[in-house]
Formats: structure tokens, sequence, C-alpha cells
């Protein structure tokens, strides 16, 4: 019987096949799998199979209601994930071979690797007896060895549990958590999507916190003193400090002026003042006063020098990678993540990279050597010569900072592989050569400097200068200047002038500065990933905060795809590099806060779980007990949010500056609505709008505008009742049944041309010439229109029917793409289209089509060359065997037989039968001349060549269009002149009747 080896990724199957060759025996190579005697390897591609409740379970959203939750199945079943059916069927089958005895699971060695082998396990309904292959390395004599000590069943069994318990929490805490979340906001009609999760929403609530103190940030102003020496070998900078400064001290100075001081001046309380420095002097007076002070004297100068040496970084994990080419190139988490994966599979450049690790295992080090020799003898002018120095200089030995196999989990640090790579993009290269730098420098020594601190003391006051020398460079060596500049501050980067011993300097100039504190920085793509690396830090419970340690809010793999996430549901959107969380995210923090739900906000509720999770790995806690303490954790959040029956949710809401369009009254925000609450000691007046319309929550500023004008628009983001996107203006319009103001939508529905009532086009400025009659084109309502396509006082029946939306399947239309088409014909690529059938965003110009006589879609060139028809193959025809290989055909006319059929079940075949194949067509080739034969009243119109049936409709428009000759109230209909009325046989025919009435008038030529 034979064992079927299950890796998790191909390129581990051809690994563990290339280790084991030595005593499998030869393996032949087919599509899916790899067999030998004795042994079939074959892989997933990651996940191949995702749980979902059971159908009697499954809730469908338009029933996402409290009497509906919580959602807790009894079991879960199984779904095979669309795109990777095919392997996941290759697999199953092989599973089921009657020669197959045994499975061995191959998949990465931690709880990730160990819950996709286990559900292909369970979904293949494999009773085969199971051994486990635990790597910590790739090397062949580690694969090797891991087959002499396989694990068993039974032993892996708390691993197991764990993962299916990891996963069947998330799914019980974001299903049931959404789900009630969106049933709470969409109490008052609607469907407002409040999405939910265990990683997700921890790391939403980091975001918004930031912005939270940055809002509430009251500005300090302070100074500096700042002084500019003259020596005799020149001029040196020189900035006041406080020897004496204490931290304490300085806080009692602080709590000091606060008692004294008037409200106006914005100082902070005392306790742990961030802001409060050594260098910053926090009255006008004072620093002035330490300015002419030392104005015009002389100072004396001592200094001290020491050496400092600077430690390459450690290698990269997915994570500190992302955060690296986010900061250097501006890549997203999600772009560094693709790039990584290519260069991974499609190039083999770098080793896997949705790893969390920074070391190697410590058997690596003769495969490092070979990577660096193979740096060093490649082509890559820039990095070959630092490798070439590395080996010359025994550089490459062990050392635990780079060497750790406490420090590998299911994956090791992501390095080059052996293989050099060509044919890379740009971005591609920037990236390979981000992980190769880092590569190499981690082996060579340290960079050293020699830092300088001047200190100047003029009329008892003290200035302080820094100064950085680098003195060897060791690894900076391999980033040359680059490194030196970017990562050095500005007083790092300037060698300070020599003062002699003794000498005394001159104050040449000397100014008080006056600078503001600043707000903490919001956070971007780098300072996030780096945050929810670091969140489990931020947990007071000591067993909880240890077991984050390392793990941190989501896994390598999943960070990119959380921010993505959270912007993609509009919880966070992209300013620049900043990330600023919307008012969709305040409002869901503000939720979750009401109604005392938090753990599902905070880094605690994944530190409690991986404590457990970690027990369970090791026999000390039951996956049944954990379950059951998760379902109860469901059913509370679920109470919560079904038990609050209060009209509000507590939180801090914003008073608007604009009053109310009604009243002019005070507009106040409450969890659901702006309502307005009068004038002082009034009540409101009743006017009152929902935060959310359609699924979108309006931003503060946009309310502001909403007010001003009375309409705003057009925004993306809403949504049916049936969950459609789309994208709308909305209008506060006067409702005269009320006496009061109302929100409506405003889709552009020109309703004078309908009405026949007068349009004034006012003294816009035209767009540019109507495609149909040559008239202008301006601005109306939500449409771009033609002036003669509506009742104006100039002409109160229309003759034209151009008119095309401002918004497109919720792509806007601006006001210069529309001039672009009516010049050109086509507007620029525009990327914000969404499909109404798959709901796909897509990218296609809009272009006028003179044929159909509207505005079209016309999309982009593939930028992948078409197929060469078969005719154009050349050289000998080859087939693909079952197994693999490619080996030449006879083509029609060869006199050998067919072999016969090979039964599947068949493992070794030792020939492969000639194929017979047909007589590839050869596609017919038009000639000039050939086609159809038109007669005389026909020809008195396109001419009398031959011509094709396509070519006669498109001459047919041609003359249509120059004559002039579409009916000016109805487009679809042809008025026939003298030459037409010979072919059509009547004064007017509609553009369907053309196809029909032509061919009558063609004749096949003899």
């Amino acid at each position: 019987m034979k064992t079927l080896v299950i890796a998790e990724k191909p390129s581990v199957a051809q690994d563990i096949v290339r280790a084991i060759t030595p005593f499998a025996g030869k393996f032949e190579k087919h599509d899916e799998y790899f067999e030998s005697e004795e042994w079939l390897v074959t892989s997933a591609v990651g996940h191949l199979v995702e749980i979902q409740a059971p159908e009697e379970f499954d809730v469908k959203r338009g029933k996402w209601s409290f009497a509906n939750l919580p959602v807790i199945p009894p079991f879960f079943d199984l779904k095979p994930m669309d795109k990777t059916k095919t392997r996941l069927n290759a697999i199953v089958k092989l599973s089921k071979r009657k020669d197959v005895g045994a499975l061995v699971n191959a998949c990465d060695a931690g709880r990730e690797g160990e819950l996709i082998f286990r559900l292909i396990q369970q979904y293949a309904k494999s009773k085969h007896p199971v051994k486990r292959l635990w790597l910590q390395s790739m090397t062949p004599a580690a694969i090797r060895d891991g087959f002499e000590s396989l694990r068993s069943e039974q032993q892996m069994q708390g691993l197991a549990d764990a993962a299916r318990s990891r996963s069947e929490a998330d799914w019980l805490v974001g299903i049931n958590g959404t789900r009630a979340m969106t049933a709470f906001n969409s109490r008052d009609g609607g469907f407002f999507l409040t999405t939910v999760g265990r990683v997700q929403t921890p790391t939403l609530s980091v975001v918004v916190e930031r912005e939270e103190k940055i809002r509430k940030f009251i500005s300090r102003n302070y100074w500096e003193v700042q002084a500019v020496f003259e020596a005799e070998a020149g001029q040196y900078p020189g900035k006041w400090f406080d020897p004496t400064w204490t931290k304490a001290a300085a806080h009692a100075a602080a709590a000091s002026r606060i008692n004294s001081a008037a409200p106006q001046d914005g100082l902070a309380a005392p306790e742990s003042d961030p802001e409060l420095k050594n260098d910053r002097v926090w009255t006008a007076a004072q620093a002035q006063t330490i300015a002419d002070a030392v104005r015009g004297k002389h100072a004396s100068v001592s200094e001290e020098s020491k050496p400092t040496t600077q430690a390459p970084g450690q290698l990269f994990d997915l994570t500190s990678l992302q955060r690296e080419a986010n900061g250097k190139f501006g890549f997203s988490a999600k772009t560094t993540l693709s790039i990584a994966q290519s260069l991974y599979e499609r190039h083999k450049a770098l080793t896997y990279p949705r790893t969390d690790s920074r070391a190697l295992p410590e058997d690596y080090l003769p495969v490092v050597k070979k990577t660096f020799e193979m740096l060093a003898g490649s082509d890559m002018r820039h990095l070959a010569p630092h490798a070439l120095v590395a080996l010359n200089n025994g550089y490459l030995r062990q050392n635990k900072r780079i060497f750790d196999n406490a420090k590998v989990s299911d994956h090791f640090a992501i390095i080059p592989t052996l293989q050099a790579p060509s044919g890379l993009s740009d971005v591609e290269q920037k990236l390979y050569d981000l992980v190769v730098r880092r590569f190499m420098a981690v082996f060579f020594p340290s960079a050293e400097h020699l830092v300088t601190t001047r200190i100047s003391v003029a009329a008892g006051h003290s200035f302080k200068t820094e100064g950085k020398v680098l003195v060897k460079p060791g690894w900076l060596a391999i980033y040359g200047k680059e490194v030196q500049d970017e990562s050095s501050d500005e007083k790092d980067s300037k060698t300070l002038v020599p003062v002699k011993p003794g000498e005394q300097v001159a104050v040449d100039s000397v100014d008080a500065k006056g600078l503001k504190t600043r707000p903490p920085a919001r956070y971007n793509e780098a300072t996030l990933l780096a945050a929810m690396v670091g969140a489990g830090k931020t947990i007071d419970d000591d067993e909880l905060r240890h077991a984050m340690q390392e793990k941190g809010l989501g896994t390598p793999a999943t960070r990119a795809a959380t921010i993505e996430g959270l912007i993609a549901e509009k919880y966070m959107l992209r300013d620049g590099r900043d990330l600023i969380p919307t008012a969709k995210a305040f409002q869901l923090m503000t939720l979750l806060r009401g109604l005392d739900v938090q753990e599902l906000s905070k880094a605690e509720l994944t530190g409690e779980w991986e404590f457990k999770l970690s027990q369970m790995e090791h026999g000390k806690l039951s996956r049944e007990t954990f379950m059951a303490e998760i379902a109860a954790m469901t059913e509370r959040m679920v109470a919560k949010a079904k038990g609050y029956d209060k009209d509000s949710i507590p939180g801090d809401y914003a008073t608007l500056a604009t009053p109310c369009p009604n009243c002019a009254g005070v507009v106040k925000e409450n969890y659901r609505r702006y309502t307005c609450v009068g004038h002082k000691g009034d009540d409101g007046c009743g006017f009152s709008f929902g935060k959310t319309p359609a699924g979108r929550t309006f931003e503060t500023v946009e309310v502001e505008q909403f007010l001003r004008d009375k309409k705003i628009g057009p925004l993306e983001g809403f949504r049916s009742k049936a969950g459609w996107p789309f994208t709308a203006e909305m209008v506060i319009k006067f409702d005269e049944e009320t006496k009061n103001y109302k929100l409506e939508f405003d889709f552009g529905d020109d309703k004078n041309a309908e009405s026949g009532e007068i349009v004034e086009l006012g003294e816009q400025q035209s767009l540019g010439k109507c495609p149909i009659c040559g008239s202008a084109v301006f601005e109306h309502g939500k449409n771009y229109i033609c002036e003669k396509s509506v009742p104006t006082n100039a002409q109160p029946t229309p003759s034209c029917t151009f008119k095309t939306g401002q918004v497109i399947l919720q792509q806007p239309i601006e006001r210069e793409q529309m001039v672009k088409l009516l010049e050109t014909g086509k507007t620029d690529l525009l990327d914000k289209f969404v499909s109404m059938r798959t709901r796909r965003a897509f990218k296609a110009m809009l272009s006028w089509d003179a044929v159909a006589v509207k505005v079209n879609f016309e999309f982009a060139p593939s930028k992948f060359p078409p197929r060469k028809p078969a005719s154009a193959k050349t050289g000998p025809a080859t087939i693909k065997t079952p197994f693999g290989k490619v080996v030449a055909v006879k083509t029609a006319g060869a006199t050998k037989p067919a072999a016969k059929k090979v039964a599947a079940k068949k493992v070794a075949v030792k020939k492969v039968a000639a194929v017979k194949t047909a007589k590839p067509k050869v596609a017919r080739v038009a000639t000039p001349g050939a086609g159809l034969t038109p007669s005389s009243a026909l020809a008195a119109v396109i001419g009398q060549e031959p011509v094709a049936r396509t070519q006669v409709i498109k001459k047919l428009w041609d003359y249509i269009k120059a004559e002039n000759l579409q009916d000016a109230t109805n487009k679809r209909a042809i008025n026939a002149d003298e030459k037409l009325l010979a072919v059509f046989g009547k004064p007017q025919v509609t553009m369907f009747e053309l196809a029909g009435i032509v061919g009558k008038h063609l004749t096949k030529q003899e």
C-alpha cells in the first residue's frame, strides 16, 4: 500500500520529493502530485476548505434580526473555497485510491497548518491512519530526519483541537457580533451593515483611540533658545538646556505655573506630561531673558567624545517587511504581500513570505553560504561585491541572533533563495533588494560611530551641540550613503568644527524661537502594523500578556487583509499614507462602549483565547469547555444588544456650527440622528434626520456642508434595501405637509422634459458640442444634456435626445471628462464603475457610439497578447501525457496505429502511444473584391464594389449620418431621402429593420 503525503504548498511538496528520493525511489511527476513505488506526494495551496453553519442554521441577510440570534450550531459543515476546488478534488481523489493505506500530514508545523490538513481530511471522509511530519527547516537532511521521527495522530490531538476551536470561535463571535450589531443599527429601518471581529475590531479601536487623542489635543506654546557660536575654525549651532532638569521638578514647576496662570495659557495638568523636556521654556518672557543674557557674550566650551556601535536590523518577517516597504516606498501592506508572493511563487527568488519568524534554523548555515555564493557570482552589481566581501572575510558564522530554533515558528525568516532572479518588474526589484540587503547586513560587523557632545556655557546658561562621525561603516556599507542620510537626524549628519582647548567662543547670534506642541501622529500602515504586533504589551494581566507575546493581533498573513477589510467596510480611509477612522468607526466604538461589549474592541480577548488555546494544546483544557465558554460569551453579547431599551447610546457627540435650516436653532448629534434642539430655553422645531441613510454614515463635516448648502454629493457607499451599492446626491427640501425640512435622495430625474415645463439653463458655460446635433451641451440636474433636448424659451419643443448622467454605475463623471468626451470622442480610463450584475468594480472609458447613438463603455486593450491560431504554430506537434511528460506526436498521415487506452488504475507506464491529431483548420482570409454584390438601388448609396454584409451596414450608417436622416424625435427611426426610398420601399424605417431590408439587395458573386 502507498502512503499519501499532503503538504501545505506546492514548493514544499517538491522539497519533500527531492529530499526523500534517495530512500523512496524515483518519483514520476503528474499534474497535481508526485508518485513513486510506495509514496504519493501532493499539496494544498493554503486553505482549501472553510467552515460554515449547516443549512438549517444559515440565516440570510434579509433575516438578520434578533429573533434569529444567536446562531450557535451544534456542528459545522465544510465548504470548498471557490478558487481552489480543482486542487481539493485532486487530493480527495488521491485519498480514495485503493492503493492508498495511510496519510502523512506535512502541512506547516503550527496551528494553522494542522487546521488545513484536518479540514481536508474531514472533507474527504478519510479513515486512513495519519502520521505528522513536523519540520522546522526545509533542508534535505532536516526533511529526512522528520520522516524518521513522524509523530502520531494522538500526539497532535491537542494542537488539532486548538486549531478547530480557534476557527469556530472566530466564526461564532464574528457572525453573531456582526448580525447583532447590524440588527441593532437597523432597528429604525433599512439595512446598516455593521461588521465586527476578534481581530478587525480591536485594530479599529487602536486607530479610533488615536484619533480621539488628536481631536482632544490642546496645543500649547513653548520656546527654544537657539544660538550660533563663532570659533576660530568656524561656526556651530547650540540649543539651550537646563542641566539641573529632572522630571519630578519639572512637574512640580508646571503645577505651580498652572495654579497661577490664566486659563487661556492652555497648560495641562502635570501628571506624566510627555511635553515637559529639558530644552523647552514655557513662557516667552523667560526665553527672551535667556536670549538677552547671552547675546554678545563669550562662552567656555567642554566636550566629550565616545565611540558607539550600531547593529544591523534583524531578518525580515512579513510584518517588518511590510512596515519597511511602506516607510521606504509607500507600498500598502497588501501590495507588499502581493509582491513578496510573486517573488516566492513566480520567480522562486524569496522564501515563503507569510512568516512571523525573524530567525533561521540552526542547521541553515550551509544554505546561507551557498546563497552568498550565488549573490557574489550574480549579475547584480549593486549586491555582488558585498556578498564577496562577506565570503572573503569570514563574516558567515553561527550566531544566536540569526540562527535560533526557538524563534522559528511554522516558517523561518524571509531570505533570498539560491535562484538568482531575472525579469523582475521595478517594484519586484525594489522589494527583492530590500530583503537581500537586510539578509547580507545581519552577517556584517556593526557600524562604529564617534559621538561628540559639546556644552557651551555663556552667562551661566548652557547650550548643547551634538555631532556624529562614522568611523567604520560595517553593515552600512551595503546601503551606501542612503541609510546614513535617512536614519540619522540632522544633528548627526554634521561634523562639528573643532574648538581648541581653553578657547572662548563668541555668541554670534541668539534667538528665542516660539513653537507649538503637536498632537500624536495618525497611524499609517507601517505604524499600525507595529501596533498590531505589539497589542499584547498593553494588557495588564500577566498570563494574558505572556500568551500574546510574539503574536499580537492577527497573523502576518492576515494583517494586510484586516487593514484592507476595514477600508472596504468604510471604517477607515486613506489620506496619503495616513489612515483616518470614519464616522462609522466612531459610531461602532460608541455602540460597543454603550452596550458594554468592549471585549470585542480590546486585545484582551485575543490574549485570553491564546492563553486557553495554549492550555488546550498541552492537554490542560478540553475543547468542549472552551467552546462552551465561547457560546456563553456569544449569547451574552447578543443579549446585551437585544435587551438595550434606552432611546440613545451615551457618547461624545458633536454640536454643529451650522444652524437648523427651519428655525436657525442649534443642531446636535446623538447616536442615531442629527436633531434640532432649538435656542437656549426653547424646544427644538422637530427638524431631524438619520446619521446613516441607506447604510452610509455621514461625516460631521459633510453634515455641516449639507445643512449649509441644502444639498451634497454625489456620495458613494449607499446600499439599497436589497444590499445593492449605489451613488447619489442628497437634498434637504421643505415639506409643505409637515411644514418642515426633510432629507431626500436626488437621482437626477429630469421631470421638466416630461412635463413640458420650460428649463432655464442660465449663463453657464457650454461643455462642448452635442455629438448628435452640434448644439451646446450643459449641466442640468444630475445630467449633461444638449440644450435642444429639453424645453427652453428658445425652443419649447425638444428636437434632440442627447443626455448622459453625471454618475454612471457609481462612477462620478467630472465636468473635465465630459469636455474630453465631447472633444475627442472618449474620456480617460475611469476606475470606479461597479457592475450591477456582479457588484465588482471595473475600469473603462466612456466613448460616443455613433451607431447606437449613445455614450457607451470602451475597455482598455488587454496587456496579454492574443493567442496565435493553430495554423501559426511551428515545429513538431506535442502533447502532455497523463504523467506530465511532453512528447512529440505524429500528425495526420502517421502510419503507426494508436496504442490501447491505459487503465486509470495502472500506476507505471513504460511507453507513451503516438496520438493521432486532426489536420489543423486554416482560417479563411477574405481577398479584395470577395463579398456580395449590391443591387443598383443600394449601389447608388454605397457604391458598386462587392462588399461584406457587415460593411454594408456601416456604409449605410455613414450615409445616414452624413445626410442627417435620423428622425429628430425618435433616433431609432430613419427618414428616407430619394436614394434610400428606392432601398427601403417606404418613407421611414427603424434601425432594427435595416439588416432584413439590406439582405434583399445583396447577391452572391458568380
